[in-house]
C-alpha cells in the first residue's frame, strides 16, 4: 500500500534514530494526545462516518486494528515466501470465505471479537486493504512473527512486530491524508480498539528451539522475559506515539499444552509441559505490570487479556464448554496429531466443535469463540486486568 501524499510534516519526516527518534515520537504523541482530547470531529470525518451508516446499529467503536501472529493472521502471509501459511484446505473449512489464510477451521479470536464489537464485516488483512478499509481498521498480524526480529526465521519470511508497526505507521500517514490533518487522524484513532498478541513465537519458535536459536543458552527464563518485555515496551510506546489509546494486550496462552509440545515433550501425551508454561507465566506477569505502566500515560487505556488463565479454565472443565478432546489436533499427523501440522487437502475430524485444537498449534473456531467472548465480556475477574473489551470500547 502506498503512503498518502498530504502536506503534513508526519508524512515527509525522515525516519530518525536513537534519541532523535524518541524526541520526535514524544512530540508526535503530545500532538496526537492533545487532539485526542478534543471531542469534535472535522467535516471530512463526519462525511466519512455518515457514508458508513448502515441500517443496523453502528459498531461500538469506529475502528479496530489487530497486531499478532498466526493465532490471528488472516492472510498477510499468503503471498510471501513463508512456510507459515494457511491459505489451503482444509484450513477455513468452516469459514464462509474458505481458506483465507486463517490458521483455523473457521473464526479466529479477533473475528469473534469484531462481531461482538458490532462490525458487519471481518477486519481485513493489511495486505491489499483499501483506504476505506483503513478507516474502520485492518489486521497487521503475520504468522511466525515475534517481538524479536529473528523469531520464526526458520520458517522463512514473516512480518515481525517491528515490521507490523512500520506498516501501521504507513497506515497512519494514509489516514492523515484521507482525513485532512493530524488532529482529525488522532481524534479518529483515539476511539479505536487495538489488540496486540505477541510473544508465543518468541517461546515456541525461538527460546524452546535450542537447535536453531541460542536464546535459551544466553538467558534464564526470568532474563528472557525481562528482555522481551523491555523490547515490547519500546514497541508499544511507538504504537501509543502514533495515536493508539485503547489497547488490549493479549497474554500468551499455554503453549506447553499444544498438541505439538505434547507430542514432543509430554511423557503421556496429555500432561502439559511445565517448563514451557512456567516460562510463559513469567512473561505474562511482567505484561500485567507493563499495562499498569502504560496506563500512567496521558489518555492511555491499556488492558491485559489473560488468555493463559482462560485457557486453563477451559482445560479444567472442558465438558462444560462443549469440548471433549483437548490434547489432539483435529487435523494433523503423528502423535497427538501434533508432529506435523495439517496438510493440504487432509481430511480433518468430523466433530470439530468438540476439539480444543484445530492443528498442532492453533485452536479451533469453537475455542477461539470461547476466548473471544471472555476477552470481550469477562466471565471471571481474573480474565482481564483491569477491564474487558466491552468496557474498553466505552472509555
Amino acid at each position: 500500500m502506498d503512503a498518502g501524499h498530504g502536506n503534513c510534516s508526519l508524512l515527509h519526516a525522515p525516519r530518525p534514530a536513537g534519541q532523535q527518534q524518541l524526541e520526535q515520537e514524544k512530540a508526535l504523541a503530545k500532538r496526537m494526545g492533545c487532539a485526542a482530547t478534543m471531542r469534535w470531529l472535522r467535516p471530512a470525518l463526519l462525511l466519512v462516518l455518515a457514508a458508513a451508516v448502515v441500517v443496523r446499529a453502528e459498531p461500538q467503536v469506529p475502528c479496530y486494528f489487530v497486531f499478532g501472529d498466526s493465532l490471528v493472521d488472516n492472510g498477510n502471509n499468503n503471498d510471501i515466501a513463508s512456510l507459515a501459511r494457511a491459505n489451503y484446505p482444509p484450513y477455513g473449512i468452516d469459514f464462509p470465505g474458505g481458506a483465507t489464510g486463517r490458521f483455523s477451521n473457521g473464526l479466529t479470536t479477533v473475528d469473534a471479537i469484531s462481531r461482538l464489537l458490532g462490525f458487519d464485516d471481518f477486519i481485513p488483512p493489511y495486505a491489499g486493504a483499501t483506504n476505506d478499509q483503513l478507516l474502520t481498521g485492518v489486521n497487521f498480524a503475520s504468522a511466525a512473527a515475534g517481538i524479536r526480529d529473528e523469531t520464526g526465521q526458520q520458517l522463512g519470511q514473516r512480518i515481525s512486530f517491528g515490521g507490523q508497526l512500520q506498516n501501521y505507521q504507513s497506515a497512519v500517514q494514509q489516514l492523515v491524508s484521507i482525513l485532512g490533518d493530524e488532529d482529525s487522524a488522532a481524534s479518529h484513532l483515539s476511539q479505536c480498539i487495538f489488540t496486540v498478541g505477541m510473544g508465543s513465537n518468541d517461546y515456541l519458535n525461538n527460546y524452546f528451539m535450542p537447535a536453531v536459536y541460542q536464546t535459551s543458552q544466553q538467558y534464564t527464563p526470568e532474563q528472557y522475559a525481562d528482555a522481551l518485555i523491555a523490547q515490547y515496551s519500546q514497541q508499544l510506546r511507538t504504537l501509543y506515539s502514533y495515536g493508539a489509546r485503547k489497547v488490549a494486550l493479549m497474554g500468551v496462552g499455554q503453549v506447553g499444552c499444544s498438541p505439538n509440545e505434547l507430542a514432543q515433550r509430554s511423557p503421556d501425551g496429555a500432561t502439559c509441559v511445565p517448563e514451557i508454561n512456567a516460562a510463559i507465566d513469567i512473561f505474562n506477569r511482567r505484561l500485567v505490570a507493563l499495562v499498569d505502566q502504560f496506563n500512567a500515560l496521558p489518555g492511555a487505556h491499556f488492558t491485559y487479556i489473560n488468555a493463559y488463565g482462560i485457557f486453563e479454565d477451559i482445560l479444567r472443565a472442558p465438558g462444560s464448554h462443549g469440548l471433549t478432546v483437548t490434547n489432539r489436533g483435529c487435523c494433523g499427523v503423528g502423535r497427538n496429531n501434533g508432529q506435523v501440522t495439517c496438510l493440504p487437502f487432509q481430511t480433518p475430524c468430523a466433530n470439530r466443535n468438540e476439539y480444543l485444537f484445530w492443528d498442532a498449534f492453533h485452536p479451533t473456531e469453537a475455542a477461539n469463540i470461547l476466548v473471544g467472548r471472555r476477552a470481550y465480556s469477562a466471565a471471571l475477574p481474573s480474565d482481564v486486568h483491569p477491564v474487558d473489551l466491552r468496557t474498553l470500547a466505552q472509555l
